[in-house]
Formats: structure tokens, C-alpha cells, sequence
């Protein structure tokens, strides 16, 4: 039972993107309602970060108003970022976007504010502390078996490694999955903390905070296992005191 006044405030990144509605067909922020239906559904008050310019000073303020942050799926990361020239099948790059997520996990780091990183937010939070990408996972693992898509989401057996992941899905669980890259080098402060049969990494962990998790598939997809939103939730609740 959540008790009256102690919803924690959730902030979730956004897309922006070329969007229609009705008449319309221009720029916009959004997001898919699972995401912040979940955060609702553990407890949490959900608000909408979309993309734009960004310092140091600016991230602060905005996570002064949050208890805890989600950085959520999306187009690929730029690959300059991590030194790497585009691969064809590379998403055209979002810098503005890239940005934003980068300085307010940054300053989330930086203050212990509980984080999840949803697929691009895993990701992102690899980049963003320094490691790299596979830019193209068929490639790699020689399927399509992450990214079928259509907007179909994939199922693929995950298996979790003792960590605070551990501790709020146990062992296994059935992702769903849609990217076509993932996580190549490990940025230093990271550990894996789950991987699929071919050992592709599924969850990263940044232990020198006391709650920062991502994983590679979308937890929001499945209405009925809300776990890893609830495990933010109350580190956040924790986190604001």
C-alpha cells in the first residue's frame, strides 16, 4: 500500500521526433504510455524530460525537482561518441537527444539519484561513462533474433548474475527485446550483471551508487512483472528520505 504524500517523482527521458496528429506533422516529444503507466502502477509519479539544450547547471536543476530517473529506448546512439564511424545500418544520429541523457545521468551519478536504464538507456549509460557498441548485433550473433521487426517484440531467455538485479527478478526472465546493437566494451565502474545464451550483455550495473541499473530488453512491455520499476521506485522513495 502506497501511503498518501509518498509517491516519489520519476523523471523518464523522451524521444523527439517527426510526429502526425490530425493535421499536424511536426517536431514532438513523446513516449510510449507503458513507460510511465509503469511507474504509476510501482507507486511512482511520472514526468516527462524532453530533449533540449543542456549544461551542467541545467541537469541540476532539473533533478532537483526528482526523486529518481529512467532514461528510456530509442534510436541508436551516436557512434562519434564512443569513436566510431557509422555503420549503414546506424540510425541517423539525434545529438540533441544524446546530449540531454548524457549530462543528467552525468549529474544523477554525481548526486546518487536512483537510475534505470531501459535498452538505448542501457546503452547510453555505457557511452556515456566511457565504453562502446556493437553497432549492428546480426552481425555478430549471425540472427535477427533481438529485432524482428515490425514493431514485434522478440522474447529472449536472460540470465542474471548475483547483483541488485538479482535481487528484484531473480535468476532468469523472459525479455523482450528490440535492438539490433548492444553493449561491446565495458565502461570502467560497470559490471555485467545478466547475459543471454550467446552472451550478449542484457544488464549493466554502476555499484559505487546505491541504485543504478540498466538493462538491454523492455521491462515496460510486460504489464504484469513491474518489478524493476518498483525496485526504483523505493530507492527513490529511500533516496529523497
Amino acid at each position: 500500500m502506497v501511503l498518501k504524500g509518498s509517491r516519489p517523482i520519476i523523471g523518464l527521458t523522451t524521444y523527439l521526433e517527426q510526429a502526425q496528429t490530425g493535421v499536424w506533422d511536426v517536431q514532438a516529444s513523446f513516449l510510449p504510455k507503458v513507460y510511465f503507466e509503469a511507474v504509476n502502477k510501482a507507486g511512482g509519479i511520472a514526468v516527462l524530460l524532453p530533449p533540449q539544450p543542456v549544461d551542467a547547471e541545467i541537469a541540476s536543476a532539473v533533478l532537483d525537482g526528482l526523486d529518481g530517473l529512467i532514461i528510456t529506448g530509442g534510436k541508436d546512439v551516436d557512434p562519434a561518441r564512443y569513436g566510431q564511424s557509422a555503420h549503414p545500418e546506424t540510425d541517423e544520429p539525434r545529438p540533441d537527444r544524446d546530449a540531454w541523457e548524457d549530462a543528467l545521468l552525468t549529474a544523477a551519478i554525481e548526486r546518487e539519484l536512483p537510475f534505470l536504464g531501459i535498452c538505448r538507456g542501457a546503452q547510453l549509460l555505457n557511452v556515456a561513462l566511457g565504453g562502446t557498441l556493437h553497432q549492428h548485433l546480426p552481425e555478430i550473433v549471425g540472427s535477427t533474433r533481438y529485432n524482428l521487426g515490425r514493431g514485434e517484440f522478440a522474447q529472449n531467455e536472460v540470465t542474471v548474475e548475483g547483483s541488485k538485479l538479482a535481487s528484484l527478478i531473480g535468476e532468469s526472465v523472459v525479455g523482450k527485446s528490440y535492438h539490433h546493437q548492444a553493449i561491446d566494451e565495458v565502461a570502467a565502474g560497470l559490471v555485467v550483471t545478466a547475459r543471454s545464451d550467446d552472451g550478449v550483455i542484457q544488464a549493466i550495473e554502476l555499484p559505487s551508487v546505491p541504485f543504478g541499473v540498466a538493462v538491454q530488453w523492455h521491462p515496460e512491455q510486460d504489464d504484469e512483472d513491474i518489478r524493476l520499476f518498483e525496485g526504483l521506485v523505493e530507492a527513490a522513495r529511500t533516496y529523497r528520505g
